[in-house]
């Protein structure tokens, strides 16, 4: 909202109006005070003093004729919801602070590095949550950001002029903000960095739009575990490719204005053929657009991610891989399940539920062995036949095994049982994909090592016998 210059009320002469007064302040407004005792001295420390009138008299409906915006901040939660009333019957903005539901509009709390503004709200709920949050940003956004964005103002026109088309320079501008023009600003050598951009700019006339695939993992589901890199990409993309495993709330953090082509494959249902997605991601690439590949779990495992960079090879496409925490590792972590374990497990093995003809013609006889864990992805349709074969080539049928549906997240539930009664447990779990198997005797430990607790369920800790001679 321009306030620059308007006419706004503030009712109240404590503290905490004139906290809210500074913002009005700062925002090049004009304040009329409402309070017929004398003003608090933290009003006397204002800035911008010539643009604050008090009247001492009693608050009256005559005070909210001609103002933009109103605070009601008297101490009196009476007065303060007459006044809320009667702003918002005249179409006022009012704010009450600390009062959520008398408020039309809130007050966040803001990281001012102007011409960058960025605020933070718990919309009332949370405020001192919301003051801690901007003290955590505070520290991430140097001052000079203002200076970098006043920098971009000066040559915005003649970047609009030398770059017509609006993507190519919202990738100019992605490009210079992530070059050494930051950092030269951010150093204070202005000048230095006034002719790094006039020198880009030249260059970027000249240059035709050169696109790029980026493969990334999203991890097992959780967005907390995504990599920096990962995050970086996903922003600056003009394209996302995504799959079914990929999360919503993942897909949801990628760059809001790229356009989003859902490729997603169910056993016997796929979206879009695995070919055609290679020959997807080449010709978007070719068409100058930074395409973004994400892909539940890592790129290379079971991802099919080197069918993907094999075709961009071939059409001259350049690409960059971005592993990730595999659903293996992920979610055995989650579940209180490691995947090795000197007493239990010495070897690890990686295993897909189903083959190119949607068969699991596995090598049972090396699946069998002991002391090893197994992970099998895409096995949920095939766990009967699975643990069959187990069993059959030679795994005690009391074998330890879980399967994880939607590890790592809220949604994360995990069935423990033997080789011999999973298909019938997880039957009566009502288990849908996308799930992972565990197999082996580390699976024994989830009762005394599972520390996720999605559902909330109170946890007791069993007290160390403890060795007299052990000072700790």
């Amino acid at each position: 909202m321009d306030l620059r210059d308007r006419a706004t009320l503030v009712v109240g002469g404590n503290e905490l109006a004139a906290r809210k007064a500074s913002l009005l302040l700062s925002a090049g407004a004009r304040i009329e005070v409402v309070c017929p005792q004398p003003l608090a001295p933290a009003w006397a420390e204002l800035p911008g003093q010539d643009r604050i009138q008090q009247r001492r008299e009693a608050y009256a409906l005559q005070h909210l004729e001609g103002k933009l915006i109103v605070i009601a901040a008297s101490g009196d939660a009476e007065l303060d919801h007459k006044i809320s009333e009667a702003a918002r019957a005249r179409g006022i903005p009012v704010n009450v602070p600390d009062r959520p539901g008398l408020c039309s509009f809130i007050l966040p709390s803001i990281i001012d590095r102007s011409p960058i503004v960025v605020a933070v709200s718990s919309g009332g709920d949370a405020p001192v949550l919301s003051r801690l949050l901007r003290a955590r940003l505070e520290t991430l956004i140097p001052a000079a950001y203002g200076q970098l964005a006043a920098l971009a103002g000066r040559f915005r026109e003649r970047v609009r002029d030398v770059i017509g088309r609006g993507d190519e320079r919202r990738k100019f501008w992605e490009k210079v903000f992530l070059s050494p023009v930051a950092e030269m600003v951010f150093a204070g050598r202005e000048a230095e960095a006034e002719a790094r951009l006039e020198s880009m700019l030249t260059d970027n006339a000249m240059q035709s739009p050169v696109g790029e695939v980026y493969l990334v993992g999203a991890g097992p589901g959780n967005p907390d575990l995504l990599t920096f890199r990962a995050l970086r990409l996903m922003q600056q993309a003009d394209v996302v490719v995504y799959d079914r495993l990929v999360s919503p709330a993942i897909v949801e953090m990628c760059r809001r204005d790229a356009d989003r082509i859902y490729v997603g494959k169910e056993r016997d249902n796929h979206a879009l053929p695995q070919n055609e997605i290679n020959l997807l991601l080449a010709r978007l690439a070719l068409e100058g657009k930074r395409v973004l590949r994400l892909k539940g779990g890592d790129p290379f495992i079971f991802g099919r991610g080197g069918e993907e960079i094999e075709t961009l090879r071939e059409h001259g496409v350049s690409f960059q891989v971005v592993p990730a925490i595999t659903a293996a590792a992920g979610v055995a972590s989650y579940a209180g399940s490691p995947l090795t374990h000197r007493d239990y497990s010495q070897a690890l093995i990686f295993v897909t539920g189903h083959l190119k003809d949607n068969s699991m013609d596995l090598d049972w006889d090396m699946l069998a062995r002991p002391h090893q864990t197994i992970v099998v992805y895409m096995g949920l349709k095939g766990l009967s036949h699975l643990c069959a074969k187990m069993m059959e080539h030679g795994l005690a049928p009391d074998t330890p095994i879980a399967v994880v549906q939607q590890g790592t997240t809220l949604n994360q539930k995990v069935v423990i049982g033997a080789l011999s009664n999973m298909p019938e447990k997880v039957e009566a779990a009502a288990l849908k994909a996308p799930t992972l198997i565990i197999i082996g005797q580390v699976v024994k430990l989830h009762d005394k090592l599972a520390w996720f607790n999605p559902e909330g369920k109170p946890t007791t800790a069993t007290p160390l016998d403890i060795p007299a001679h052990l000072d700790l």
